[in-house]
Formats: structure tokens, sequence, C-alpha cells
């Protein structure tokens, strides 16, 4: 009987990593994304091991994300970043969430059926086009004097666009943007930085930080090294070993074929899993005709210190891989291979797919046995 694909995740790592992007945010209160189920890893383990390292304040995209969190953090703040939904409006009440009011039409849904006086979060859009007051609705609002009495924000906020480039024009061209809008709200706490800002950008850090991929160690910043642990392990069963010979084809469509005698490992994960179909080795248009994956042969996983490239196409369900380099012995011990460890990041597999460790991350599926380590 094969065994389990085992996902194991570091809530000891990741209490780690609040606490270093803690001491990077200064002064400022450092919060945390835990939207998309803490980034596909469980909420449900995640709120706990953060609210242990010191953390206070929630960040979620939607209501139902914030009764979830509540649960685990009574006294917790969690914003709601996707806006007020009037419909949703005993939601937000009862369970004493503060809403991102992205536009004009929330702020007036708010003030009509929500909770003005129990305070909210304004977001200034600075440039990234996504969400938040344009500078043109922003002098609507600020014109408005009995809407700006009715609401009580107690966070302005804005994000960045190319926080993950440090030297990007961009970064300046915002951080002034939100400083002037900033200063119509000076009751309130401004909120800017995420994981790359705090690792780049001390001035930028405020009052509140919100950091999301770093906790779950994924490279924020580009060019440089990654300084957070690593938080995932992904163990895949090995289904299968068989021999090929020069000249056959592995996987759907006969896209790979072998230039050598092969040693074949099946191991029991796919697409289906989150292993994504653009990280095949070959086969996929995506592996030719994308910047980030031109030239890269696709994604490996690792026997021991041993790699073992993926061949053909990712299926649903599995993917096979060339161990031919894996000594005998050490291959006859094995149960597992492993495509992420502390050697094969969530960003080395996600450059393989032309993606980014955060898709990585969210994608991962419900068939693996999770196993949660504690500090």
């Amino acid at each position: 009987m094969a065994r389990a694909a085992r996902l194991t995740i570091d809530l000891g790592a990741i209490a780690e990593n609040w606490k270093r992007l803690d001491r990077k945010s200064g002064k400022a209160e450092t919060g945390a994304a835990v939207k998309a189920d803490a980034y596909g890893l469980g909420a449900r383990q995640v709120v706990p091991a953060l609210l242990k390292a010191g953390c206070r304040t929630f960040f979620v995209a939607t209501p139902a994300e914030g009764a979830e969190v509540r649960k685990l953090a009574p006294k917790s703040d969690i914003v709601v970043l996707n806006g007020f939904d009037p419909a949703l409006g005993n939601l937000f009440k009862s369970k004493k969430l503060t809403p991102v009011l992205n536009s004009l039409a929330d702020m007036v849904a708010w003030t009509d059926g929500g909770q003005p006086g129990a305070g909210c979060a304004i977001h200034i859009d600075t440039g990234m086009n996504r969400l938040g007051l344009s500078p043109a609705e922003l002098k609507v609002f600020l014109g408005n004097l009995p809407l700006v009495s009715a609401l009580k924000p107690t966070i302005v906020m804005t994000h960045p666009a190319c926080a993950d480039d440090p030297g990007h024009p961009m970064n300046a061209r915002q951080l002034a943007a939100f400083e002037e809008a900033a200063s119509h709200f000076p009751y309130a706490r401004k909120s800017m930085a995420n994981s790359a800002t705090i690792l780049s950008n001390r001035k930028a850090c405020f009052d509140l930080t919100r950091p999301g991929i770093a906790l779950y160690g994924g490279a924020a910043v580009s060019g440089v090294k990654n300084p957070m642990k690593p938080v995932v392990k992904l163990e895949l069963p090995i289904l299968q070993v068989r021999h090929a010979r020069k000249g056959e084809t592995v996987g759907y469509g006969a896209t790979h074929r072998l230039k050598r005698d092969t040693l074949i490992v099946t191991a029991g994960a796919g697409y289906a899993d989150g292993i994504l179909r653009s990280a095949s080795g070959s086969g996929v248009a995506m592996r030719q005709n994308t910047r980030k994956t031109k030239g890269v042969p696709g994604a490996s996983a690792m026997i021991g210190k041993y790699a073992l490239p993926i061949l053909g196409r990712v299926s649903m369900d599995s993917i096979t891989l060339d161990a031919s380099g894996v000594p005998a012995a050490t291959l006859k011990r094995a149960s597992h291979v492993e495509i992420l460890n502390r050697h094969l990041t969530i960003d080395d597999l996600a450059i393989a797919a032309g993606t980014i460790g955060y898709e990585v991350l969210t994608s991962l599926g419900l068939r693996y046995e999770r196993i949660y380590l504690k500090e």
C-alpha cells in the first residue's frame, strides 16, 4: 500500500520569522497576514502560534475568514481587506471585524449599515490601481464633511506595488503620495509595509506593518539572500521504480524522450495537490515561452542529497522523476521523495513553474497528511 504524501509545517519557524520581522519593523506594531487560510498552511494552527509569539493584529481578505480567526484570537484586532459588504453587516458587528474601506461606496455603506463609531481602516491607492481611494475620490471624501465626521478611521493604509524591487522608482513615489494623503488622518495609525517593505525600507514601516509571505519562509525581496527560516517540507510517496531504455518516452504526450537508459521513480502527487503542471520537465508550453522558465529544465525533488529532475509532464496525481543518479542502496531505503525542504524552497519550485512562492503555498492541496511542528 502506498504511503501518504506528507506536508510538514514548522510553526516554530513561523513564530521565529514573525519575531525577526517584528525587530525589523522598529517601533511599529507588527501584524500578520493570515488570509487564504494562512497562505494555505492552516489558520487554525498558525494563528495560535503567532499569538504566542506576540502578534495582536491579523489581516484577512474576507469577513468569513475574519470570523474564523476571531474564534482563535478573541481579543485581537482583525482587519478585513476586501471592503465592507452591507449584507454582512451583522457578521462584522458580532465578530468585531474592522473593515478596510476601499471606495466612497464602502464609506457610505459603513456609515449607513455598519458601525462607524467602532472604527475602520481607509485604503488610499497610491498608484497600484487595484483597491483604495483614488486621489479624486479622496478629494471628494475630504470635501464631504458629514461623511468625514461620521467615520472614525483607526488605520489609514496603502499597498506597495514594487517593494520586492527596492530600487524601483515606484517605491519613492508611493511613499511620498501616502505621506501626503495620510496627513489628512493624523489620528489614525499609518500602515504601508508588507514583508518586502519591512526588510528593505524602515522609513515606510510607520505605525503598523503587515507581513505575509516572509512569515511562511518565502523570499520577499528580489536579488538578496532570503533571511527567513524555511517553514514547509513536502514529501511524496514513491509509488513505483522502473527501468526505461534510451529512446523511450515518458508521460502524457510522449514529450520527453530519454537520451540514456534511465531509472524512473513515480511519486504520488500532482497538480491536484498543488505540484503545478507548469513545473513539468517538458511538454508544457510555459517551459519554452515565459521569461522565468525559458531554459529552466523544470522542478526537481530529492532523496537525501541527490536530486531527481522531473521527467515529462506533471500529471493530476503523480510525477515521474529521474533517479539514475541515486545510489541503489539509498533508493532502496527511501519511501518518499522531497519536493520542498530547506534546500528546495517554495521559491525554487516557483521559479521552475514560472510563478511566485505565494502561488506554490496557496495551491498546496487537501490530500496531504499535515504534520505541525511546534516550538
